[in-house]
């Protein structure tokens, strides 16, 4: 239940998803319900566009490696990722790409089922 006053609720977790939490917001100077909140942000978008996780994980590594071959240069920081997935999936773009990724996937498949 929400406390009024602040705002906030407490939520209980399993404390393994704690110790990962912990140990993904250290490298990112975050807190452990900061890195909780951003994979929930990320969590939303991925369902929110109707995909499976590996689908967006896919989508979202092509779109990276599309990028980065663009850019030729080094991976971003986790804070530059978060903020340009975000920015790409307020315009659009990252959505589009990983409507592509799964038509994509789609027509692999039935080509493989016809094979079969």
């Amino acid at each position: 239940m929400a406390s009024p006053s602040n705002g906030f609720s407490s939520v209980k977790l399993p404390a393994a998803l704690v110790q990962q939490a912990r140990e993904a917001a250290r490298p990112l100077r975050r807190s452990v319900a900061g890195q909780v909140e951003y994979w929930a942000t990320l969590g939303r978008i991925v369902e929110h566009s109707g995909l499976t996780t590996q689908e967006a994980q896919a989508a979202i590594e092509g779109y990276e490696a599309a990028d980065r071959e663009v850019r030729k240069k080094a991976p971003d920081s986790l804070e530059a990722l978060k903020l340009r997935v975000l920015a790409a999936s307020g315009n659009g773009v990252l959505q589009a790409n990983i409507r592509n990724v799964v038509e994509e996937n789609r027509q692999q498949a039935a080509v493989q089922r016809a094979a079969a």
